[in-house]
């Protein structure tokens, strides 16, 4: 199986070889035009005529984080008739429209490239697409459907067209990611989600819109893509794809950590982002953002070969919810989200050589606790949010830990 790798409307290389073995060879007609060494794919795949070998593992790696996760996978592998394991065939079927600007699929298949197209779909075909998983796993349509994205959480992505919304059908760029509202003891998830996007873009680490929107009575948040600007993709990847990892969370085999996207951020990124990635790490812990793991950070790569860091991206306040307390990525070596301290967020952002860290903390969680006094969650939120995230902000700008209580 050969597999196309088209990003801007030239193939860069092709995918070859089985599930076990495949490899990504570039071509010489993505060398030729973004230049010997650039790094508009990804940061940890140059485009070179002859790329190592030693690396392969590292590529074989970037392009199987394409893929969903949990029961999103399970259910595209019932739906596409495929074998868990083998990525080259999964994105054979559903490679067309991935998280980024690639378009992937297969140069065996005579009917490929296919011609993408849409197809209307009104708010109760939308809500059995979010209610339905199984039958239609991220709102793909049976046969037509060509979506990846990653997560576990329930989802679908469609397309918003003037006069409404619509599935895409053969790799037609999807605009927007659907979630849905969820059971009884995650049921203000979408909610909370909805005021930490907010918060976000109130700190200017992201501007993409959300907001939240029914579906014949069911609850959703609409999520714009980031990825996606006037109807065109935009490369981007995760920082499990960056540097070579397979797994998102530090505590489980150290892998990754706030320190190696650091360093990645100053070998290819404006200086100024290592400040926002600092300032990401500020909002997680101001508001109990517990899951800003490695595939919740990412790079935006520009046709040029230029790189910057990613918006902020599912941003959830979730201190409140039933969890184990941690950090997907530690804090000055604290993974328990309750015990991290501004000398803790300090000494973390100091060890990547950030410079001024105390002033960047302070005058963030000055900025932080302006904000969350204006706005207001919406009705569905948890009920305490507001107040919770308040204690947060006061408990870090008195050199408390943050789950701590003033006397």
């Amino acid at each position: 199986m050969r597999l196309a790798v088209d990003l801007h409307g030239t193939i860069v290389g092709t995918l070859e070889g089985d599930a076990r073995t495949f490899d990504f060879v570039p071509s010489a007609e993505g060398v030729e035009r973004f230049g010997q060494n650039s790094l508009v794919l990804s940061v940890s795949i140059p485009l070179v005529p002859t790329p190592r070998r030693d690396h392969a593992g590292r590529r074989r790696n970037w392009f199987t984080e394409l893929l969903p996760e949990g029961d999103h996978y399970d259910y595209m592998l019932q739906q596409g008739g495929l074998r868990a394991g083998d990525t080259p065939r999964f994105l054979a079927r559903y490679g067309r429209d991935v998280a980024g600007a690639l378009h992937i699929w297969d140069m065996d298949d005579p009917t490929e490239p296919k011609v993408p197209g849409v197809r209307p779909v009104n708010g109760l075909e939308i809500r059995r697409l979010l209610e339905d998983p199984m039958g239609s796993p991220l709102g793909n349509a049976p046969e037509a459907g060509k979506s990846s994205l990653g997560g576990v959480q329930p989802k679908a992505v469609l397309v918003r067209l003037e006069d409404g919304w619509a599935q895409a059908l053969d790799g037609y760029p999807t605009t927007h990611i659907l979630k849905p509202r969820l059971g009884a003891d995650k049921a203000t998830v979408i909610f909370d989600e909805e005021y930490g996007s907010r918060i976000a873009r109130r700190l200017d680490l992201a501007r993409f819109a959300t907001w939240i929107e029914e579906f014949d009575g069911l609850a959703a948040l609409v999520i714009e893509r980031y990825d996606r600007v006037g109807g065109e993709r935009v490369q981007q990847e995760d920082f499990n794809q960056a540097p070579g990892a397979n797994q998102k969370y530090q505590e489980v085999g150290g892998v990754v950590s706030l320190q190696r996207v650091a360093e990645t951020l100053k070998r290819h990124a404006p200086e100024h982002d290592l400040r926002r990635l600092a300032q990401m790490v500020v909002l997680a812990v101001g508001i109990g953002n517990l899951d800003m793991h490695t595939k919740n950070i990412g790079l935006l790569h520009s046709a040029d070969g230029t790189v910057q860091l990613a918006p902020a991206y599912d941003v959830v306040p979730q201190a409140h919810l039933a969890n184990d307390g941690k950090l997907a990525l530690a804090v000055d070596g604290k993974y328990r989200h309750s015990e991290i301290t501004a000398d803790d967020l300090i000494a973390e952002f100091t060890s990547w050589g950030l410079r001024r860290s105390g002033l960047t903390v302070g005058d963030t969680l000055d900025q932080l606790e302006s904000i969350v006094g204006e706005e207001i969650p919406l009705d569905g939120a948890y009920e305490a949010l507001r107040p919770t995230i308040l204690g947060f902000i006061d408990n870090l700008r008195h050199g408390e830990p943050v789950g701590g209580r003033r006397s």
